[in-house]
């Protein structure tokens, strides 16, 4: 039975001490389906930006799936460029399937207000004197509508 003594293990069995940082060093730690994920994307983008040809891409591919540590990741993805954050814009819809349907809404509402607005103004423009805002009634509804649906995360991006 093994035993621990402060940053070392003692094996009984054989009475030989080994200091607990020489048991997993960080390059020799097991990765996951999910860390492998991540570097296959890093390739993909490496290969997108014309870094690495198709062929550099798909054995490199292959490799990171036959990997299991992540020294041999790092190896992998050792020559590229870090991929350059880009502050851009904060999306305000996900990309699952509620956040589809309700950038999908948005448009179709968007429109549907736009049209009515412009009718309305175009009929109080030629008739020349002010006409009840009928267009109020085609946006508030729907618009209180998408507004509950995303205020309850329907659609939302996760916060990073």
């Amino acid at each position: 039975m093994d035993t621990i003594q402060g940053s070392e293990i003692v094996s009984a069995a054989r009475g030989t001490m080994v200091a607990v940082d020489d048991l997993a060093r960080p390059d020799d730690t097991r990765v996951s389906d999910a860390d492998r994920r991540a570097v296959q994307d890093r390739l993909q983008w490496a290969h997108g930006e014309g870094l690495l040809d198709l062929n550099e891409f798909d054995v490199r591919t292959r490799a990171v799936w036959d990997s299991k540590t992540r020294g041999e990741l790092a190896r992998l993805t050792g020559d590229l460029p870090a991929r350059p954050r880009h502050p851009g814009r904060r999306r305000v819809f996900s990309d699952t399937g509620g956040g589809t349907a309700m950038r999908v809404l948005t448009i179709v509402f968007g429109s549907i207000a736009a049209v009515n607005l412009i009718v309305w103004g175009l009929v109080v423009l030629t008739i020349g004197g002010w006409v009840y805002p009928w267009w109020v009634w085609t946006v508030a509804p729907p618009g209180a509508v998408l507004g509950v649906l995303y205020l309850s995360g329907i659609g939302r991006p996760d916060r990073d």
